[in-house]
């Protein structure tokens, strides 16, 4: 079974660009060039989009491979398919690497286990459920991407694979 998604690189060193090539080649087993333009929302950072259509579970293998790069802030989305949900995967230096579990519509699915221990935690009183929940959603990663989302409007989408 295939799905499809989309890797955006929101802000790479210059000198790290060729090594996100290869990281992604890797993973999708073809050349991958991308067309790298400036991250006006880091000057001196690049950016770049990338649509891929793969195995479910491409998603995950192209986040780990790009994982732990200090300098380097992504996301990967992969689209519910018929045998499996959505992924999302949120990466910035500070805050590490985020995955949520998306429904058909966009909607991020939490598993009942992660809600029982944040709202165990939270009875302890060893955090706010607030924060808890923000944490759950993704928030912190969402806050800190955003500056760089909105830098990305209007760039072009490169298509690995075209889906008729």
């Amino acid at each position: 079974m295939t799905t499809r998604g989309v890797l955006y690189v929101h802000s790479a060193p210059r000198a790290l660009c060729p090594h996100v090539e290869w990281a992604i080649a890797g993973v999708l087993g073809v050349r991958v060039t991308l067309d790298w333009i400036k991250q006006p929302a880091a000057p001196g950072t690049w950016r770049a989009e990338f649509s891929w259509q793969g195995e479910v579970g491409t998603a995950s293998k192209l986040a780990s491979a790009l994982r732990g790069w200090h300098l380097l802030r992504f996301e990967v989305t992969a689209e519910p398919c018929a045998t499996a949900e959505g992924e999302r995967y949120s990466s910035t230096p500070d805050l590490g690497i985020f995955h949520a579990v998306t429904g058909m519509h966009g909607d991020i699915l939490i598993p009942e286990d992660r809600l029982r221990a944040a709202l165990g935690r939270s009875a302890r009183g060893e955090s706010d459920l607030q924060a808890e929940v923000a944490k759950l959603l993704g928030k912190p990663w969402d806050d800190e991407l955003e500056p760089f989302r909105y830098a990305g409007e209007g760039a072009p989408v490169r298509w690995l694979h075209q889906v008729v």
